[in-house]
């Protein structure tokens, strides 16, 4: 399990790596290529967008070949991706293969994530899902360092090494042995009955939400810390910062959730992150949105291991195959990614930073409220789907 669980978090690690790298470089391709803020919204939102759309399938993937297959053909996409978005000068070159890395991210996390959790016993799923988004948090922490260097010695360099990694972690995980895998049996008319059940959905809107939030800072945030005279090392320390705290507490937030269940951990993160978005909308100064910026991983480091770790527990309830909840959560995190890099961006461009930022914070109140309701304290049972 414990090599299982390295390896695993190794995958996710590097992909979030790269996908992270987007930030310090994204005020340069504005600068270099021209774009308005609409269009930065799309190249930093197309790997999400990649991720949406193939998320769903990616668990079938998963659920037909077995996990190591699924996240073995993810790595080696996600290497040759890399190195083509390392040497475009395109616009639309840059948005194609940035989504095929996001499609490929999706076959990684449903590959490693169905690989762990059909691993771990049910009482430790929490520490452990909490354990590989505390990695993948690791790798925010290294993305925009590595898209700070990119800036500085060249995207070619920096995106060309990932078929290295990738290659290096697809022949590790070819060799780790995986138990006998089944193909599914579940027929898609029974998967699609379970997906649009009211608690799986609920547990999707509890990622969704967050990742909203996520995807609106990715693009908001750097812009604006250009705006106020930041350089790329700036922009890139700020995500380190916020990331290397949100990597300490993902794991410690799976872990309260295994003990307290998934309400408390989940409603004190999500409404840490709804004042720091106030405080983004209405800050002056470039220490004060660093540190707006550091409040809300404060509060996406409580928030999104029970929120995932939520969706195995309801698919396991509802006889949905992990790899399918797997598919899920990136689906919902892709769409929450896309939705705010996006809308964000748009809203921005027409209104300024504070109006999309004021927006999300009463969308994350909103849902603390709802958590409240729909969630279930530890020990009391959940209504059955359908």
């Amino acid at each position: 399990m414990r090599r299982l669980l390295l390896l695993a978090s190794a995958m996710i690690f590097f992909d979030v790596a790269f996908f992270a790298a987007i930030a310090p470089l994204l005020p340069e391709y504005v600068d270099d290529l021209g774009l308005s803020k609409a269009q930065a919204g799309v190249l930093s939102a197309s790997y999400a967008a990649g991720t949406l759309i193939a998320s769903l399938p990616a668990g079938y993937v998963a659920s037909r070949i077995g996990p190591r297959r699924a996240a073995i053909v993810g790595l080696l996409t996600l290497g040759v991706s890399s190195v083509v978005f390392g040497f475009a000068e395109d616009i639309y070159l840059l948005d194609a293969s940035r989504f095929v890395q996001g499609v490929a991210g999706a076959l990684i996390w449903s590959g490693a994530l169905t690989w762990l959790i059909t691993a771990a016993p049910e009482d430790r799923r929490g520490s452990v899902i909490g354990t590989a988004l505390g990695t993948a948090v690791a790798g925010a922490l290294l993305g925009p360092a590595l898209g700070a260097v990119a800036g500085a010695v060249g995207t070619e360099l920096v995106f060309g090494s990932v078929m290295v990694i990738t290659a290096l972690l697809a022949l590790a995980a070819a060799r780790l042995p995986e138990e006998t895998h089944r193909p599914e049996v579940q027929s898609l008319r029974e998967v699609a009955a379970v997906l649009l059940s009211r608690p799986v959905v609920e547990a999707a809107i509890f990622v969704a939400v967050p990742s909203v939030m996520f995807g609106a800072i990715e693009v908001l945030v750097p812009l604006r810390i250009d705006d106020l005279g930041g350089s790329h090392g700036v922009i890139a320390a700020g995500f380190i910062v916020g990331a290397a705290l949100e990597a300490v507490l993902a794991p410690l937030a799976g872990k309260i959730s295994d003990r307290v269940g998934r309400r408390t951990p989940y409603v004190s993160g999500l409404t840490i992150c709804a004042l720091a978005m106030i405080a983004i909308a209405t800050v002056g100064t470039l220490g004060e949105v660093l540190g707006a910026l550091v409040l809300t991983s404060l509060g996406a480091g409580l928030c999104f291991a029970p929120a995932l770790t939520l969706i195995s527990d309801v698919a396991e309830e509802s006889n949905l195959h992990q790899g399918y909840a797997a598919g899920l959560s990136n689906m919902a995190w892709a769409s929450g990614q896309v939705i705010g890099g996006i809308g964000g961006g748009v809203v921005a461009s027409l209104t300024g930073y504070a109006a999309p930022s004021l927006a999300i914070a009463a969308l994350l109140a909103l849902t603390v409220a709802y958590a409240f309701i729909a969630m279930q304290p530890k020990g009391e049972p959940r209504a059955a789907p359908g």
